[in-house]
C-alpha cells in the first residue's frame, strides 16, 4: 500500500512548524533551560491555533481531524522540544473543561510518573488506572505529601493517591514527580500516549539528524569538513535510515490505530530519538557534550519520553508473540 500526506496535511505540518519555530526558536529553548517555567500564553496560543482540539468534532468546538493529523503536529512538537505535557492535554480535550483552548494544562499519571505537576491544574490517571483529576500541591522540599483527588469524569478509574514525591529529572525542561497509587498497575499505557509520544521521539530524531548533517558540512579538520570522512558519514546515514523507518511506522500506526503497529513504531521512535540524539553528540565531538550545545537537551527528552511508555518489555513481547503466532 501507497501512503502519501494530502496537501491539506502537509499544509497543517508547515503550519504547525511555522508556528512553533516563531513562538519557540533556540533562543526561547535556552531561555526555557535557565527559568523552566511552564508558558501559559503559549499553551492558549496552541488551544487557540486547534493543537489541542485536533481531533475533537467540529460540533463539540474542534478542528474536526483525525489521529494521523494529531501525529503530523505532535512530530513538530517534539522537533523543537517544546515543553509541557502536551500529551496528556491533547487526551483531555472535550473531557477536562478549558483543555481544549489551552486554558487548562493538564497532566496525567503515566506509570506512577508525572510531568509539570506543580504548573499542572489538572491530574488525570491513564486509560489503565490511576489517579483522575485533582489540584495537586506539592512541598518544595521534595517532601512526600498528600494530594486529595477527585473524579474528572465518570468514566474514569479512580484510585486514592497516597503521596507525591519530587523525582531527580534528567531533562531541565520536564520536571518529575513520582505518584504512589497511580498509573498502570501492568507497566503498560494508553495506545494513544504511546503513539502520539512515539510521534514526540520521531520529531525529535529528526531534528538531531539534521544537526548532526549539518555540523558535518561546516565544522572542518585537516582541511576539510568532517562530513567528507568515512566514520562521520557512516553515522549521519544511520541516523536517516532509523529516521525514516521510525516515521513510516509511524504513519502506518496513525493511519491503522493497531495496538501492534503502536507498539512496533514505538520501538523504532524510542531507538531513533535516543540513538540519533547519541550519535548527533559523536558528530559534534567534544564541543557536543557542553551545556552551551543543544545537543543534549534532544538525548534528555528522549530518555525522559521512554519512561512516560511503560516498560518496554511490554511492547516487546507483544510483538514477539504476535510474530509467534504468525509463524505457527
Amino acid at each position: 500500500m501507497h501512503f502519501q500526506l494530502t496537501d491539506d496535511q502537509r499544509a497543517l505540518k508547515a503550519g504547525v512548524r511555522e508556528l512553533l519555530e516563531g513562538r519557540f526558536g533556540r533562543e526561547r529553548l535556552r531561555a526555557a533551560v535557565d527559568a523552566p517555567r511552564l508558558d501559559r500564553a503559549l499553551w492558549r496560543e496552541l488551544g487557540a491555533a486547534g493543537f489541542f482540539a485536533l481531533r475533537l468534532p467540529e460540533a463539540a468546538g474542534g478542528v474536526g481531524l483525525g489521529l494521523p493529523e494529531a501525529v503530523l503536529a505532535f512530530e513538530e512538537a517534539g522537533r523543537v522540544l517544546l515543553p509541557g505535557p502536551l500529551v496528556a492535554t491533547h487526551l483531555a480535550a472535550g473531557e477536562v473543561a478549558g483543555a481544549a483552548t489551552g486554558e487548562a494544562v493538564v497532566t496525567a499519571a503515566y506509570g506512577g510518573l508525572v510531568e509539570w505537576l506543580e504548573e499542572a491544574d489538572v491530574l488525570r490517571g491513564d486509560a489503565r488506572g490511576g489517579a483522575s483529576g485533582a489540584s495537586a500541591a506539592t512541598g518544595d522540599s521534595g517532601v512526600e505529601v498528600e494530594v486529595e483527588v477527585e473524579p474528572v469524569t465518570a468514566v474514569d478509574s479512580v484510585v486514592a493517591v497516597e503521596s507525591v514525591a519530587v523525582v531527580e529529572s534528567v531533562d531541565p525542561l520536564t520536571p518529575l514527580h513520582r505518584v504512589r497509587g497511580a498509573g498502570g498497575p501492568d507497566g503498560s499505557a494508553d495506545p494513544l500516549v504511546v503513539l502520539l509520544t512515539a510521534a514526540e521521539q520521531l520529531g525529535t530524531a529528526a531534528r538531531t539528524c539534521e544537526l548532526a548533517v549539518q555540523h558535518a558540512r561546516t565544522r572542518e579538520q585537516f582541511g576539510q569538513p568532517i562530513g567528507a570522512f568515512q566514520a562521520v558519514k557512516h553515522l549521519c546515514a544511520q541516523m536517516l535510515v532509523r529516521v525514516e523507518m521510525a516515521r513510516a511506522a509511524v504513519y502506518a500506526a496513525a493511519v491503522t490505530a493497531d495496538p501492534l503497529d503502536v507498539a512496533a513504531a514505538r520501538l523504532l521512535a524510542d531507538e531513533a530519538a535516543v540513538r540519533g540524539a547519541r550519535d548527533c553528540l559523536q558528530v559534534h565531538g567534544g564541543m557536543g557534550f557542553t551545556w552551551e550545545s543543544d545537543v543534549h537537551l534532544y538525548l534528555k527528552r528522549a530518555w525522559v519520553r521512554t519512561r512516560r511508555t511503560g516498560d518496554v518489555t511490554l511492547s516487546e513481547e507483544s510483538l514477539a508473540a504476535e510474530l509467534v503466532a504468525g509463524a505457527a
